[in-house]
């Protein structure tokens, strides 16, 4: 068991989590201990609630925010079982990146080593489009994930990943990987009730010119960190099938229709 405290991105509120090895079988799920009864809400498909600018998992009347990063890192640690106990309607965002919650797996024992995907295939090519935005499950003799992303601002422009968990380590090619946000959108979002708790420490901020936050962990840190959220969102399957999973400037709600379309296969 592990603790490890801090804000929400969007709340703002100071929380702290316990990571505990759950009896196998059980999965992946959280605990709400701040409220009555310690509510359990599984961290599967069917509790998703929404998908603005992070996921938010929802049972009966118990919810959790900004669960992705977290559920990335334990997917990708080979954590099939684990009891997420939380006293606050948010995870807290640590540094913006997954990187402490793989120290944390590992230091709590919880770390199985395991192959990301499992025998599960995708035989047939599964899309899901917003746009010019998309998302797809592709059939492949290994798993891969590739990632691209677009934006108006120089310091980012177009970027792409390609990232197969045999030859790179989760921990050291995604969970470092930054959320990011930019500095004309901060006043908007945070009068719409949102990133009341993102700041310079927690997350990478550019304007049209520069990053107002150096240096970057990866020169292309941005799309890396969307593809740390395709991790966390598919987790929601339980385990990830072996495919190619191909983003291009997705988001939570493309990753989770794609999730339940592999899943209604």
């Amino acid at each position: 068991m592990i603790e490890l405290s801090g804000i929400g991105l969007h709340s703002g509120r100071l929380s702290t989590v316990r990571l505990i090895s759950a009896e196998k079988g059980k999965g992946r799920y959280f605990v709400r201990t701040d409220l009555p009864e310690n509510p359990i809400i599984p961290a599967t498909l069917a509790s998703v609630a929404q998908t603005l600018l992070s996921t938010e998992l929802k049972h009966n009347n118990a919810n959790i925010r900004t669960v992705e990063h977290l559920l990335a890192s334990l997917v990708a640690c080979g954590v099939e079982d684990a009891q997420i106990e939380v006293n606050g309607p948010e995870i807290p965002l640590l540094d913006g990146s997954a990187k402490g919650w793989v120290e944390a797996i590992a230091q709590a024992g919880m770390n199985q080593n395991r192959s990301l995907s499992t025998d599960t295939l995708i035989t047939e090519a599964i899309w899901c489009c917003d746009g010019d935005a998309f998302v797809a499950a592709l059939p492949s003799s290994e798993l891969r994930f590739t990632y691209g992303i677009d934006f108006p601002y120089p310091v980012i422009g177009n970027q792409w990943y390609s990232w197969n968990p045999q030859q790179e380590s989760f921990v050291e090619a995604i969970a470092p990987a930054r959320t990011f946000g930019f500095a004309d959108q901060i006043e908007q979002l945070q009068k719409s009730g949102l990133i009341q708790g993102g700041n310079l420490e927690n997350a990478l901020v550019c304007d049209h010119e520069k990053w107002l936050n150096p240096p970057l962990r990866f020169a292309n840190e941005p799309v890396r960190h969307k593809l740390l959220d395709l991790v966390g969102d598919l987790s929601l399957l339980g385990s990830i099938p072996q495919a190619h999973y191909l983003a291009y400037k997705a988001s939570h709600k493309l990753h989770v229709q794609l999730a339940k379309a592999i899943y209604s296969r």
